[in-house]
């Protein structure tokens, strides 16, 4: 294939390197990596001609082009050929128009990115299908990789196992003992992964794998390696394609370890520099108030992220006090002309369950995001007539406990305004007639 992508440093310095590679970190600086490719060589196709190839390709049965990833591999990673791909028909994932919710909040074109509906339950498949796909070409060239590891607070845990046990890879993963959902701690352990439990957070796991993969012993996988992002920019593509190629005004992230605020913007970027879009969206990164070292930064206009302890909140995926790629996330903010606001324990519980009792049904993440829209549109910040976009990063199911406590009222620290627990009755008509009159009495 005539197209390529290599590693480069973030910060500049020079040298390149494949993208097979065992390497995380710049060898001048220690600074990060990121994927760049031959632009110049993309450009041999107009942004039309693009747009036309990636539409005739979307959803189809043919390998692998029905991934929402490789239906566009030429601008993730081409290098990789159909036989080294690892793939779960990940992406194309339901753009869900949030019309009642959106009514209640004085929106008219609000519309909420369902990453979520993927093969592992979030939006960590987009990022692995690249990185395991790349890691099989990587043993194929005589690469050594004892296992692929990461640290997780659940779904990049879910999505790992996953995909590494479609590729017969052995997996490690390591994860905050307590701190995630009983569906995501069994994920791991079904696909056959080594799932280690530790006694800290997930800064601590990340501290950990990090120096498993500095001397050696295991192949990194978390967002650090910039291979993640490839697959996780698709995202904003295939937002502005089922828009047909328009491009929202806003798009709202609900992130921790900050990367794939850079993913989003990577992509527009590509679609911008190719001539398949002509602006960029607004974008707002939405933390948790417990979890929030970019939104003290942003709002003390740092132009560097401070590391915090991360206090435990219900969106346990973003409890991340030291996020790796917070550079990254300062750049796509500046490009986007971008904002930072966080969300309180009550606001994110409470925007969950406005949300649910409209059809949706969302994971505290994207409860996160949520509650940010409605503090930005309650400021005026997002006007009615603005087309919104949030990104839904988990499916609901994953987070079953969270929806019961807060119905039976068991969140501490929370008042469950809009709980609806269950009536418990004895098997008798004229006590479920009553109880029906008393809900619904005209």
């Amino acid at each position: 294939m005539r197209y390529s992508a290599v590693f480069q440093c973030f910060s500049g310095c020079p040298g390149q390197w494949a993208v097979t590679e065992l390497m995380y970190t710049c060898p001048t600086c220690g600074g990060l990596l990121e994927v760049v490719h031959d632009m110049d060589a993309l450009k041999d196709k107009s942004g039309p001609a693009w747009t036309k190839l990636f539409d005739e390709r979307y959803r189809v049965n043919q390998w692998p082009y029905g991934s929402g990833v490789w239906g566009k591999r030429e601008w993730v990673m081409p290098c990789v050929s159909d036989d080294e791909i690892v793939s779960m028909y990940e992406g194309g994932t339901n753009l869900f128009w949030a019309d009642r919710y959106g009514k209640q909040l004085g929106l008219n074109d609000l519309w909420v990115k369902l990453c979520g509906n993927s093969h592992s339950g979030s939006f960590k498949d987009l990022g692995m299908t690249v990185l395991v796909s790349v890691v099989r070409k990587a043993i194929r060239e005589g690469k050594k990789i004892k296992a692929v590891a990461c640290a997780s607070t659940g779904d990049t845990s879910a999505a790992l196992a996953a995909f590494g046990a479609a590729a017969n890879l052995p997996v490690v993963v390591l994860l905050p003992r307590g701190k995630i959902s009983t569906a995501q701690l069994v994920q791991p352990i079904a696909h056959g992964a080594m799932v280690l439990g530790l006694d800290t957070d997930f800064d601590g796991c990340m501290e950990i794998v990090k120096r498993l993969a500095e001397e050696g012993l295991v192949y990194l996988a978390n967002s650090m390696n910039p291979l993640r992002l490839e697959g996780q920019k698709t995202v904003g593509i295939e937002v502005v394609q089922q828009f047909g190629w328009e491009v929202p005004d806003w798009v709202i992230l609900p992130s921790g370890n900050l990367g794939n605020a850079s993913a989003l913007y990577a992509g527009f970027k590509m679609m911008k520099e190719l001539g398949v879009i002509d602006r960029y969206p607004r974008l707002v990164v939405a933390q948790a108030e417990n979890a929030n070292p970019l939104y003290r930064a942003f709002v003390a206009g740092q132009k560097e992220v401070t590391p915090i302890v991360a206090k435990p909140t219900q969106a346990t995926a973003i409890q991340i006090g030291n996020p790796v790629s917070a550079p990254r996330a300062l750049r796509a903010l500046e490009a986007m002309n971008g904002l930072v606001e966080q969300a309180s324990e009550q606001e994110l519980a409470d925007a969950a369950a406005r949300a649910d009792a409209t059809g949706m049904y969302t994971c505290p993440h994207t409860a996160v995001g949520l509650a940010v829209l409605e503090k930005l549109r309650a400021k005026g910040t997002i006007q009615e007539g603005d087309k919104v976009v949030c990104i839904s990063t988990a499916n609901g199911l994953k987070f079953t406990e969270f929806k019961v406590r807060y119905h039976e009222g068991q969140i501490e620290g929370v008042n469950s305004n809009l709980k609806n627990p269950a009536v418990l009755l004895p098997a008798d008509f004229g006590q479920v007639v009553d109880a029906i009159y008393k809900r619904f009495p005209s």
